[in-house]
């Protein structure tokens, strides 16, 4: 087991090819989109899928510890010109992992 950061994204879909290319010059590579993704924020008030033009996603990535401050650089401005918002969390990844060097 080793140690890995989880990037949770909540943005606007029309924002998906930005912030997927943000992580992707950050060096995370592999991610999971969940599209249509509907809930009650901080301001309050629950979105209807139904009468929304643009729908959320919800995007989940790993990456190496030393990677978070390149992801953070890539993806904040993002956020904060577009809306949306981003979780960073430890977690365990429990695959093992194989030096390159080693093989």
């Amino acid at each position: 087991m080793h140690l890995v950061k989880k990037i949770e994204v909540i943005a606007n879909a029309f924002e998906l090819g930005k912030i997927l290319d943000g992580l992707d010059k950050s060096g995370v590579h592999n991610h999971i989109v969940i599209r249509n993704v509907a809930g009650k924020g901080l301001s309050g008030t629950t979105e209807d899928l139904d009468m929304t033009m643009l729908d959320n996603v919800y995007i989940i990535a790993f990456c190496m510890p030393e990677q978070i401050k390149s992801v953070v650089e890539h993806i904040r401005p993002l956020l904060n010109k577009f809306g949306g918002t981003c979780y960073v969390s430890d977690v365990m990844e429990i695959r093992s992992v194989k030096c390159v060097a080693s093989l």
